[in-house]
């Protein structure tokens, strides 16, 4: 039987994820000024850049997890073309989404029980997520079943780390990640905190530093004790607006551990709208995480 690969966009995807690798993605969904839309990979209904300028306006966006209908939909629709559905999904340590999709496929089982539909908990998310997703992707291609390709993401999403270094903490200040104070003092020294998904699939603060520089040398620095795992040459870096400054990390990494596999991909409206524009998040395959 073949199978499909399902996500969600809270994996910051590129358009030729899903077009080159089949990827097929539910749609988490944010609302600025009262209007809603849908973040799709394209950017079809807001242009990336119109997104992060309204938030640089001072603009707050709020966002939606995917609902059960809507993978409903996603899952039934794989089914009926006579496919499997595996979905790797964004931590639930982080929204509901997961728990959305789990709900549909539990239902699902019921009506199509001659059918598998395996749902993993990345417990990451953003170009993590999107990591994981796109080398069980090219296993799938490689000819691997649906249960092998599951048995490695349960193995390795654990062991996939994802750092965020935030440009202005006046986003994580409302978002209830740091408090008003912290926001302020930090934002006039220069304060660069750097985020870690842990475990349990939640944001940490695990260090801070005064300046870009600073904070992308303590990165690589927290990439170089998990040790990138032995096989996994793939590094994925997300920025949200802030091209050059994810190419400055992307040459840092180079330099350091010889990757060339480096994609370098948007951070999207979900994930941007708790983390602001000038974020610049990494992530790899580790020997652990925590």
């Amino acid at each position: 039987m073949s199978y499909v690969i399902c996500s969600d966009s809270a994996g910051d995807f590129d358009v030729k994820h899903v077009t080159n690798l089949g990827v097929r993605l539910a749609t988490l969904s944010f609302t600025i000024d009262g209007q809603t839309y849908q973040n799709h990979v394209d950017h079809r209904d807001m242009p990336i850049k119109s997104f992060y300028q309204h938030l640089r306006d001072g603009k707050s966006a709020i966002t939606a997890a995917v609902n059960v209908q809507q993978f409903t939909d996603l899952f039934e629709a794989v089914l009926q073309e006579g496919n499997d559905v595996l979905y790797i999904g964004f931590s639930s340590g982080l929204s509901t989404t997961y728990q959305s999709g789990e709900i549909a496929a539990s239902d699902l089982r019921e009506k199509y029980p001659d059918r598998k539909i395996i749902t993993i908990d990345t417990l990451g998310g953003s170009c993590g997520q999107a990591l994981i997703v796109c080398l069980a992707c090219k296993m799938q291609q490689e000819g691997k079943g649906i249960d092998e390709v599951a048995q490695w993401v349960r193995e390795n999403a654990p062991k996939h780390n994802v750092f965020v270094v935030v440009d202005d903490l006046n986003h994580l200040k409302r978002g209830g990640r740091v408090s008003a104070a912290s926001a302020v003092l930090g934002s006039m020294l220069s304060i660069k905190p750097i985020i870690f998904i842990n475990n349990e699939g939640k944001l940490v603060n695990i260090d801070k530093a005064r300046g870009r520089k600073v904070a992308f040398d303590k990165a690589i620095t927290c990439m170089e004790e998990r040790k990138p795992a032995e096989g996994y040459t793939s590094v994925f870096i997300a920025h949200s607006d802030c091209l050059d400054w994810a190419n400055q990390l992307a040459d840092m990494v180079r330099a350091k551990y010889g990757i060339e596999h480096i994609e370098v991909l948007d951070i999207g409206p979900v994930i941007g709208a708790h983390t602001g524009p000038g974020t610049v998040v990494i992530s790899f395959i580790g020997t652990h995480r925590e």
